[in-house]
């Protein structure tokens, strides 16, 4: 604690990109290495992995007392105040030390890349209830974008408010929710998209209104979770609302200006995702490069034998290209955060544009879990009959990053999508 204390109050902050990690940033990552060498080692992790959610509160709230869950919320509001460098730096050390992603899916892409969105968003009230007793891990909050019909169509949904004095009226349904039972247990809430006004079909993302919704608001009915294939000590559900009323200070932005905030929701998540992504790669390389040393057939180490050669180099060689653009896109949204508010026509014109950082989300998004995916696949093959078994973590690996794949924070075609729209214009857009 002595260390991440001295870090955060002697933190620096850089404008120019560089691969050098300063002192504070050293003496961050050695603190949450520490606390996961005692607190997640992989017979804890397997204990969680086979015993299913929810979370242990003791580990998410010693995770919280390092300050690292929404470590980027300002420290006036309760955070730590540190650069989204640093945390994709912390967000690779918990997914090397909890591959199956759970942590990393609960705490860093939901807690504290949403969490930090609602904080910039929220009233003071919401603050004080909701996100600094999350902060200091005494409540959940997360995102609830997706519908039975859709998720990362995030304009398509069909949850309504209806506004009566000061309050809304909320029905709908959300589904595919990570945390749903912490968040039940714990107490928190959600960000929650609704539509408060008529549906214009060529304007879809217009009349979408944000809120914060606690989960235990009259007219909220919590589903029972899904049976996921991974990442199991976190789990996933769902929940209707009907005619959930909620004070207008519980409104998350503007009026009618939601599917901005919640792209930037979207931006944040999906950066430490693919930092975690880079910490799982390389936990699969370590536990997989002892085996094929010391496993002999035909009398040599698999590792003499090109074919896991190559295929490790080629892992290798990715893993590194993904983690020099995951601190790329993360220093470049530190950038986009220290111009936020200045003058769009100035002599000190901005450095990046918000699409500039997108398309660099998207990439990493989209390079990140396909390859974490392909790395623990061919790992378990270059170890046969024992890269199947418990014995090792890459088969929780593999099914962990598969919740990434497969459109967790956004599909992978979704992310090509964004790529190919800046690459081509929006008059390319294929659903226009």
């Amino acid at each position: 604690m002595e260390y991440w204390l001295d870090a955060v109050q002697n933190k620096e902050k850089r404008t120019v990109f560089d691969f050098t990690e300063t002192e504070n940033q050293k003496l961050i990552v050695k603190s949450v290495k520490e606390f996961c060498e005692r607190y997640l080692t992989a017979e804890k992790i397997r204990e969680m992995d086979d015993k299913g959610h929810p979370y242990p509160k003791d580990v998410a709230e010693g995770l919280c007392s390092l300050g690292i869950v929404m470590g980027t919320v300002p420290v006036e509001h309760g955070g730590s105040g540190i650069d989204w460098i640093t945390q994709s730096m912390i967000a690779e050390v918990i997914g090397y030390y909890d591959p199956t992603i759970a942590t990393a899916a609960g705490f860093m892409a939901v807690e504290t890349g949403w969490g930090f969105t609602i904080d910039r968003h929220c009233s003071e009230n919401v603050r004080e209830k909701y996100i600094k007793p999350a902060i200091k891990g005494e409540k959940f909050v997360g995102i609830a974008t997706t519908e039975p019909a859709g998720g990362s169509d995030v304009a398509g949904f069909k949850s309504t408010a209806k506004k009566e004095g000061n309050e809304w009226v909320i029905n709908g349904e959300k589904t595919f929710i990570s945390g749903t039972e912490e968040c039940k247990e714990w107490g928190g809430g959600y960000w929650i998209n609704v539509r408060t006004g008529p549906m214009q079909p060529e304007a879809p993302h217009r009349n979408m209104t944000s809120f914060f919704l606690p989960i235990d608001a009259e007219g909220v009915e919590i589903q029972e979770p899904y049976r996921d294939a991974g990442r199991m000590a976190i789990s996933t559900g769902g929940f209707k609302m009907k005619n959930v009323r909620l004070p207008d200070e519980y409104r998350l932005g503007e009026e009618n200006k939601g599917f901005y905030y919640t792209m930037e929701g979207f931006d944040n998540a999906r950066m430490l995702i693919a930092s975690s992504c880079v910490g799982v790669i390389q936990r699969v390389i370590d536990e997989a490069v002892p085996y094929i040393k010391d496993r002999k057939i035909f009398g040599r180490p698999l590792a003499k034998y090109e074919a896991i050669q190559f295929e490790l180099a080629e892992i290798y060689r990715e893993m590194e290209a993904l983690k020099l653009m995951a601190q790329k896109t993360a220093w470049m949204q530190d950038i986009r955060y220290q111009e936020e508010g200045m003058p769009e026509k100035t002599s000190n014109a901005k450095t990046f544009k918000p699409t500039d950082v997108a398309k660099w989300i998207s990439l990493i998004k989209w390079k990140g879990p396909s390859l974490a995916l392909e790395a623990a696949r061919k790992a378990m093959i270059w170890l046969g009959a024992a890269g199947y078994t418990k014995e090792y973590l890459l088969e929780a690996a593999w099914r962990g990053v598969m919740s990434y794949v497969v459109g967790a924070e956004g599909g992978l075609n979704i992310q090509k999508i964004v790529v190919a729209r800046e690459l081509l214009g929006k008059e390319f857009i294929p659903y226009k």
